[in-house]
């Protein structure tokens, strides 16, 4: 999943989600959602290919088994705004337990993905019988909350340029044990835009700085580099 990144005033380094530390501790997600015997499908989406729109009845929990979701909102005045991309590893609908009816938000796939839907009375029997997936599950729910909070407050107080290196480095799974990854599928400027709540022209002459000082370059993706975290880190 995605590593939450501190602000700079923080004074701390990228730690690992709890997820991630699941996975250390080998307790895939994906090896205990096994045990669901019913109500539990694999679909492959094409990229751009809706997993769920706002507005649709909310009965499913997914997991990402490959790829990567983009979750995007509009309000009713027709502006979009995303809200996520969650990695291989991410649940996404898990509002459906809380009793939501609708979904909130859209879900597509920004690339070629694998998804697991499991239905919500499926997953609410799992969380009641099997303690060591609903640990799991309370642990991905706590990091994303944090990382919501962190969001929220990347927003209120870094400038548009620290937010897009921060974007920049959780596309690129920085803090994880293997080292940052190319930015497969080459995420656009409009979506980066979206994401930061900034205009294009910003993520472009931003984008051109970061390239120029050597923190990302362009080699059939985009490739980001750790020292990219000096941005975020400055005050």
């Amino acid at each position: 999943m995605p590593q939450s990144l501190r602000r700079g005033a923080m004074g701390r380094e990228p730690k690992r989600t709890a997820l991630a530390q699941a996975r250390a501790a080998n307790v895939d997600p994906g090896v205990l959602l096994a045990g669901v015997a019913t109500g539990k499908t694999a679909r492959d989406y094409r990229s751009k290919q809706r997993v769920f729109s706002q507005g649709d009845a909310a009965d499913a929990v997914f997991y990402i088994q490959k790829g990567r979701v983009r979750v995007t909102v509009v309000s009713t005045r027709g502006k979009e705004a995303v809200i996520a991309v969650l990695n291989e590893g991410n649940f996404l609908g898990e509002g459906c337990l809380t009793g939501q009816p609708l979904r909130m938000a859209t879900a597509s796939a920004l690339q070629p993905s694998t998804l697991l839907r499991v239905d919500k009375q499926a997953m609410v029997s799992l969380l009641h019988r099997d303690p060591e997936f609903a640990e799991t599950f309370t642990a991905y729910l706590l990091s994303r909350n944090v990382r919501i909070e962190e969001d929220l407050v990347d927003q209120l107080f870094n400038s548009s340029e620290k937010r897009l290196a921060r974007a920049l480095l959780l596309l690129a799974n920085f803090g994880k044990e293997s080292r940052p990854e190319s930015v497969i599928p080459k995420v656009s400027q409009e979506t980066l835009a979206a994401m930061i709540g900034t205009t294009r022209s910003r993520v472009s002459y931003f984008m051109n700085r970061f390239r120029k000082m050597g923190f990302i370059h362009y080699n059939g993706g985009l490739q980001v580099h750790s020292a990219l975290l000096s941005v975020v880190l400055n005050d």
